[in-house]
């Protein structure tokens, strides 16, 4: 049985963390942190794992907790998880990173969207933790950064075009629409229930969302050349998922049945990424509380523009259920194990 730890157990990714691993064969969770409620069961913090998993929340100690598990999830915020990571990389253990720190390849880049990195020489070590592209390297790797809600949905969406190279990588632009869930747990004025409640709204207009960096990067990787996007994020009234809007040239000449075969060839296989037929696009309700990514591919025969439509559960495949699937190359396991939930409807 693989002793696992949760670094920073009180959020949502770590609840949400805690709710898969419950039911994962392979698993004991014996290690769970959190600095505001070390001394309290992390069922008095969430109830709905109360009777299932009542384990106390202890201080982040990084030596004491590398002593008593073989894998660590570290659900911090960025730079809080670079300054306990090497500890537990020099003490052999297998790290999966939910945080910002180690997805970047650059520390300049990183410097410049969040702070001075603290141990850059892991950045070339860090594997980037998107299953479907990165399978053999996640599996042989020791430090896997997994990568963010919102890249997840637009990566996965552009994935096939870019790399069968159908369309002009310098004229995309996505819009994206996240739950509220995105934004953390902390108490912040925009997320109160009378702030958001009846609105919807657009923020880090202009290009200045730190997701931005890792999003291009990692287009730039799939297209072969610098890859620049338009991106804004949305804040909807909901409590989790994401949709994302993505518009791009084509290259030539193409159709929605040609384009939806080249994403079924490309995705044949993958288990949590779903192709729906022409004319069907996804929607978030579709995907809640699963590890699915559902995408739809249009040609507006208007403008010729290619639009791709893709839907996650921000927690789920966004966060905590694609942590769980890296777990399961690290380690071996069948990567569907503990995963292989239908989304929740209505």
């Amino acid at each position: 049985m693989l002793k696992v730890a949760i670094v920073g157990a009180s959020g949502y990714t770590g609840v949400e963390l805690l709710r898969i691993l419950h039911n994962h064969p392979e698993v004991a969770v014996t290690c769970v942190t959190s600095e505001q409620s070390a001394g309290k069961l992390v069922s008095d913090i969430f109830p709905t794992l109360r009777g299932r998993m009542d384990i106390v929340l202890e201080h982040l100690e990084p030596v004491h907790i590398a002593e008593k598990v073989d894998i660590v999830f570290t659900a911090l915020p960025h730079k809080a998880a670079m300054e306990v990571v090497p500890t537990f990389l020099k003490m052999g253990k297998v790290v999966v990173d939910l945080s910002a720190d180690y997805r970047l390849h650059d520390a300049e880049v990183y410097g410049r969207w969040y702070d001075r990195h603290l141990n850059p020489e892991l950045l070339e070590e860090a594997v980037y933790g998107i299953p479907e592209l990165r399978r053999e390297e996640i599996s042989n790797a020791s430090l896997v950064a997994n990568p963010g809600c919102y890249p997840t949905s637009i990566i996965l969406g552009l994935a096939p075009l870019l790399k069968g190279k159908v369309v002009d990588p310098s004229s995309i632009i996505v819009s994206s629409a996240s739950g509220v869930s995105g934004a953390g747990r902390g108490a912040k004025v925009d997320n109160l229930y009378c702030e958001v409640n009846e609105g919807f709204k657009a923020y880090a207009v202009g290009g200045v969302h730190r997701h931005i960096p890792e999003i291009e990067q990692e287009l730039s990787l799939l297209a072969g050349t610098d890859v620049v996007i338009s991106f804004t994020p949305h804040l909807v009234p909901m409590d989790r998922g994401i949709l994302s809007t993505i518009h791009v040239n084509p290259a030539g000449k193409v159709s929605a049945s040609e384009l939806i075969t080249l994403y079924e060839t490309f995705y044949d296989g993958e288990p949590f990424v779903r192709i729906l037929p022409e004319k069907t696009f996804p929607a978030t309700s579709h995907v809640r509380g699963s590890n699915f990514c559902d995408i739809g591919i249009a040609v507006d025969e208007r403008t010729g523009r290619i639009i791709v439509v893709s839907a996650i559960d921000n927690l789920v495949k966004g966060a905590s259920g694609q942590a769980v699937q890296n777990m399961n190359l690290l380690c071996g396991f069948p990567e569907t194990l503990g995963l292989d939930m239908l989304g929740v409807f209505p």
